[in-house]
């Protein structure tokens, strides 16, 4: 999967961990430890977001294995109900079930993404870039409604105290009826759990990885 994503892409996600570029973006919430900005889309009527924040006593290419790793990923994300890689017609992307609260309907996703591991003047920095693939030949199911507006970026790095600083942006366009109320408590609790769980993750990879 390489060439999905330029160089300017992968420098401007790990720039935010040194200078937040913020200009015409409001902060929405601070939750432990986490920081959430946003920007409203009038395109889609939607926002987009910026999340920084830390993972105590995580290293950050281990976090970075852990993001990566799909199959485990199954094991700590209760609203994962399918999660593959595979080979669609010659184009390897990733298909995402995501469960929603009834009486929603499941968004499912199929996308591409790109890991670099980084030496900027010695400083190592893990970033991962993820998009949406809709042209990726992987039919749409009668169980879920298929997300085609999709883009994440993360960076990673040691905040030099045995954890690691975090960096992510991200918008979604889950199509539909979606409730404000679900929205508001995605972005204000669920990104702050979802790092927590992540966290979580990091600690007990290694004992997960002996076991496999």
């Amino acid at each position: 999967m390489s060439l999905q994503f330029g160089d300017e892409e992968f420098q401007s996600a790990w720039q935010e961990l040194d200078e937040p570029q913020l200009d015409g973006w409001e902060l929405f919430t601070e939750a432990m430890g986490v920081q959430i900005h946003r920007r409203y889309d009038r395109e889609t009527g939607l926002y987009e977001y910026k999340v920084y924040g830390a993972l105590d006593g995580c290293d950050p290419e281990l976090c970075a294995d852990v993001y990566m790793d799909l199959m485990y990923r199954k094991q700590w994300d209760s609203y994962v109900k399918e999660l593959y890689e595979k080979d669609f017609s010659g184009q390897t992307a990733i298909y995402w079930e995501v469960k929603y609260p009834f009486p929603l309907k499941n968004r499912d996703y199929v996308y591409v993404r790109e890991r670099r591991d980084l030496d900027i003047d010695g400083r190592k920095i893990f970033v991962i870039l993820a998009r949406s693939s809709p042209e990726t030949a992987c039919p749409e199911t009668s169980s879920a409604l298929r997300v085609t507006d999709y883009k994440q970026s993360v960076a990673m790095e040691s905040d030099g105290a045995g954890g690691t600083k975090v960096f992510m942006n991200y918008f979604d366009n889950p199509g539909g009826m979606i409730p404000t109320w679900l929205v508001n408590w995605a972005a204000k609790s669920g990104v702050p759990s979802f790092i927590k769980d992540l966290q979580k993750a990091c600690n007990k990879y290694k004992t997960y990885c002996e076991k496999k």
